[in-house]
């Protein structure tokens, strides 16, 4: 797990998971980029709570420098990574963790609701992640960890738009650990659950972040991904964490049926359940097994 010396750029880093994940890697030594606008949940608003990290973080011993700018801007998400570079020459690691809801049911929903949401989330990961790419690329080294959801992964009511996110950092994690491999740069999912600021405000929920179950406390998922951005992280796995529990998400799929190019169309319909039986379902990495 080892991040000592490297340089880690975690976005979204003012509170909450990111906080925990920027406080767990500088205290094992690595470098890092405190990224955050410093906003509300729903992403209005600025503030200086990546200052406060990075001085929790020196007052630890530790190295750190704060970064305010939005990832969801082109030329912010540019210059993230550029603070990284002026500050300490290069970059190793982008935890991808800033995040935003607007949380309705589809049918409430506003377009500008949908759009600001998939821009932060994963238009946002996208922007940091292709400016610091190159540097990686170059240096045959590079960890990156995008933030996934079971919102995603599994659905959830009323978020369709985070949802809809969600699952695309799955589709850009599973490219890019295969355009990246070639070059070191191992690429992964995290799907996290804790009590922070943004779970709060999901309608419905019981969470009180500044008095969070001990139990769900936003810590418990760090260790996770201090792992991914280590030199031994996998390549192209999803990691569930939440509560101390870890575990592994994967795309399955069953042999199918095979009706062959000359099928008539109805065939399709009389052979239906055969396709839709998971009953022999195994891990799935191309497009037929």
């Amino acid at each position: 797990m080892s991040v000592d010396g490297k340089v880690a750029i975690i976005t979204g880093a003012g509170g909450g998971l990111g906080r925990e994940h920027a406080l767990l890697l500088a205290g094992h030594g690595a470098k890092i980029v405190v990224n955050d606008l410093g906003g509300n949940v729903d992403g209005s608003g600025q503030g200086d709570a990546a200052d406060s990290v990075v001085e929790e973080i020196r007052a630890a011993g530790g190295e750190a420098v704060a970064n305010k700018d939005s990832v969801s801007d082109r030329e912010g998400a540019k210059r993230i990574v550029q603070t990284a570079v002026d500050a300490f020459g290069t970059v190793d690691i982008v935890v991808n963790n800033a995040g935003i809801l607007r949380d309705k049911s589809f049918k409430k929903m506003t377009l500008d609701e949908w759009d600001i949401v998939i821009n932060v989330h994963l238009n946002g990961s996208a922007y940091v992640t292709w400016h610091a790419w190159p540097i990686m690329y170059e240096k045959n080294y590079g960890r990156v960890v995008f933030t996934s959801s079971v919102s995603g992964i599994l659905g959830s009511f009323g978020q369709a738009n985070y949802g809809a996110a969600k699952m695309g950092m799955v589709g850009l994690m599973n490219n890019l650990s295969r355009e990246g491999a070639s070059h070191n740069i191992h690429t992964n999912c995290l799907s996290p659950g804790a009590a922070t600021r943004m779970t709060a405000s999901v309608p419905g929920s019981e969470i009180d972040p500044d008095n969070p179950d001990p139990g769900n406390r936003p810590g418990l998922v760090s260790p996770a991904v201090l792992y991914l951005a280590g030199e031994d992280a996998p390549n192209g796995r999803i990691i569930q964490a939440a509560g101390g529990r870890f575990a592994s998400d994967m795309i399955y799929s069953n042999t199918g049926v095979d009706l062959g190019a000359d099928m008539d169309p109805e065939a399709f319909l009389e052979a239906a359940d055969q396709a839709l039986d998971m009953s022999d379902a195994a891990p799935k990495t191309t497009f037929w097994r």
